[in-house]
């Protein structure tokens, strides 16, 4: 059964039919489609537009086929148009015309605008959880990490001693933006659309703000044409997505790169990696290298919506019908995403000893030599040349700053004293950076008190 066809004096070409149908993929909204039309009945009732006896045999209609849709005993037919006339078709044939009344004053336009905003409020739910575990998770590490330490790079080169809390932390404050950003685009989203009809509203006398109401709404939309017509929740949302993916990919890059023979920072649990089928010593990082690669993906769903939405005049236009698939790809892969990554990091081994030494025998401690000079009355300038002849030198014979002798340090400076191997040494590298956003143990502990106050209340 199709929602139209009055004015036609001939069926729709096959070709068109199966080029228009939305059924295949806005399946998914059935419950959203059911709650919305539950909510528009109640509505309608209120305002006397519907008998309460109506309105009674509509809802317990729609509750069964919700019902019967959830325990497979109703299959949703390929062959309906869309998801809204499956529903409405298994109603009518279900509890006769009284079924027919359902769609009073609303269209199809209103219908599917908050079948979409109720759909995308539920997987912001979703992605905002697995957002959450995945903080967990890294505070986790950074919890029992903080005086594991590490290398810290800059163009990827090793640059100063850090500590694995540090460097996770963050990673735990880029995806606590990625919360925000989800929170502000549920937000400001969460008005509702239905009521709106194609574009201009309806003769009927609505209480809309009842029905937002119903619906967990923050109010009703204020303009009938941008309530049909409007996507950029859409495209704020595949940003934010984009956004996530971007700092999983980041990350992923990481544990690739540490997860190397050259690095060998870190070991991948066995039900995070894969073999290879000729290569029997092969054990490959195929989740962090998928969770990269996937990136694109996500990327590609925000490019399509911005491309689809640029050139469309107001009202409502089928083209919008492209949003779906698009979105729903998205959605699916950054959950997914998400859920597979926190499983990796939190199974994943750190070799403490390996990455320690890294950055040790990568000079990371350089800087702190100069600072040991500068606090002996050398300028900094001239500091900075001295320790670069020392690491010269370390680079010549093999060695690192630690394993200098005083007399070869003297041989390059006199100011050189015993406390020299103190002030170089890690910990004291870690330890006196206390400024709030520094590695320090001090310092971390109080930012890891604060994120477990955010995570706990929110």
């Amino acid at each position: 059964m199709k929602l139209w066809g009055g004015r036609f004096t001939k069926e729709e070409n096959e070709l068109v039919n199966h080029f228009n149908a939305s059924i295949s993929f806005d399946q998914r909204f059935y419950r959203q489609d059911i709650r919305g039309s539950i909510a528009h009945v109640t509505m309608l009732a209120k305002q006397k537009i519907l008998t309460d006896e109506e309105k009674a045999q509509i809802v317990e209609g729609l509750e069964r086929i919700l019902s019967d849709v959830e325990n497979g005993l109703l299959s949703i037919d390929p062959a309906a148009e869309d998801i809204h006339s499956f529903v409405e078709a298994t109603l009518i044939d279900r509890i006769g015309d009284v079924g027919k009344k359902l769609h009073t004053g609303r269209s199809r336009n209103d219908q599917v605008a908050l079948d979409m905003k109720l759909y995308v409020r539920d997987e912001i739910g979703e992605l905002d959880l697995l957002v959450k575990e995945l903080l967990q998770a890294i505070l986790k590490i950074m919890e029992e990490n903080l005086t594991t330490y590490m290398p810290g790079f800059t163009h990827l080169q090793k640059a100063q001693p850090v500590t694995i809390a540090h460097h996770f932390g963050a990673y735990f404050e880029m995806f606590l933006r990625d919360r925000s950003r989800l929170f502000d685009i549920r937000k400001r989203m969460n008005t509702c659309p239905l009521g709106a009809g194609a574009l201009a509203g309806t003769t009927y006398p609505l209480d809309r703000e009842y029905t937002a109401a119903l619906l967990d709404f923050d109010c009703a939309t204020r303009n009938s044409m941008d309530s049909v017509s409007d996507r950029d929740y859409l495209i704020e949302l595949a940003s934010a997505m984009a956004t996530v993916m971007m700092h999983l990919s980041r990350f992923s890059e990481e544990i690739i790169l540490w997860n190397s023979n050259e690095y060998q920072f870190v070991e991948l649990d066995d039900a995070y990696s894969t073999g290879s089928s000729i290569m029997p010593q092969k054990k490959n990082p195929d989740i962090a290298e998928l969770v990269r690669g996937k990136t694109g993906r996500v990327y590609g769903a925000l490019t399509s919506i911005l491309t689809t939405m640029k050139g469309i005049p107001l009202a409502y236009n089928k083209d919008m019908q492209e949003d779906k698939e698009m979105i729903f790809d998205a959605i699916d892969t950054t959950k997914g995403c998400l859920g597979l990554f926190t499983g990796m990091i939190s199974t994943m081994k750190f070799h403490k000893d390996i990455m320690k030494k890294s950055a040790v025998k990568g000079f990371t401690n350089a800087t702190d030599a100069a600072d040991y000079l500068v606090n002996h009355g050398i300028p900094f300038r001239d500091a900075h040349g001295i320790v670069g002849r020392l690491v010269l030198y370390c680079l010549d014979k093999g060695i690192s700053l630690d394993d200098m002798s005083l007399e070869e340090y003297k041989a390059i400076s006199p100011v050189f004293e015993k406390d020299i191997y103190d002030a170089i040494s890690l910990k004291t590298c870690v330890d006196k950076r206390t400024t709030l956003g520094a590695p320090g143990p001090s310092v971390m502990e109080q930012v890891i008190k604060s994120y477990q106050k955010m995570l706990t209340e929110n």
